[in-house]
């Protein structure tokens, strides 16, 4: 195999190309909780700095769905009708339930918590448009973490990726004893994201020496 065509090559695990598959570094968790990722397709399209698709592959207890108004979308509406299941939305409201403070109560149902994985303009369109999910209770918390997202400007300081935001997610229920996590497992949760950044890190970097010598040699010649 050329490397032109391991260029063009596809993990169809992580979707990355296959000369960067970052399926090695990831450590999956197993969890009580099932976590449904409503992914955007803008960020399926996403496929060198996308985190929905390494957290769903980080829990095998979780399942990607991907659209923008979930409304009619029959798996999701057949988890939220489901009589066994305890729903929850990921989402920041007045109204929502802060898992710092507060524990759900299962009342012995499986917990679902769905995340929506996109820009907050466009997570706010996908909650517009999903009448479904603007009907489930909402859950959120706070922390003091910075994301670690250096490639990405996020829209507030302490906003976080949709990994990093599972993360916090699964700390706070193993403190609830929702589950049953080893603490060890946390560290590593994160090793695909940050192999991720790094790697994007050193391309730019690359990219900015590359072009350095060209701006140089244009000025000189003035």
């Amino acid at each position: 195999m050329d490397s032109e065509t391991a260029n063009r090559e596809t993990c169809y695990h992580c979707y990355r190309p296959l000369k960067l598959c970052l399926c090695s570094s990831v450590n999956p968790i197993q969890t009580v909780t099932k976590f449904i990722i409503l992914m955007h397709p803008k960020e399926f399209k996403k496929t060198k700095n996308g985190t929905g698709r390494l957290t769903h592959l980080s829990l095998p207890n979780s399942e990607i769905f991907i659209d923008v108004d979930f409304t009619n979308y029959n798996a999701v509406n057949a988890l939220i009708n489901d009589k066994n299941n305890c729903c929850y939305l990921l989402y920041p409201d007045k109204e929502s339930l802060h898992l710092n403070a507060q524990k759900i109560d299962l009342q012995n149902k499986q917990l679902v918590i769905f995340i929506l994985d996109s820009t907050w303009p466009c997570s706010m369109k996908m909650l517009r448009l999903s009448t479904n999910l603007q009907r489930l209770p909402k859950l959120s918390f706070t922390h003091t973490k910075c994301s670690q997202f250096q490639i990405k400007e996020q829209p507030k300081k302490f906003c976080l990726s949709t990994i990093e935001s599972t993360l916090t997610i699964l700390e706070l229920l193993n403190a609830h004893g929702l589950e049953n996590i080893n603490p060890a497992s946390f560290d590593l949760f994160l090793e695909p994201f940050l192999s991720m950044v790094e790697y994007q890190i050193g391309c730019i970097s690359t990219k900015r020496f590359r072009i350095r010598p060209e701006r140089d040699k244009s000025i000189l010649t003035h």
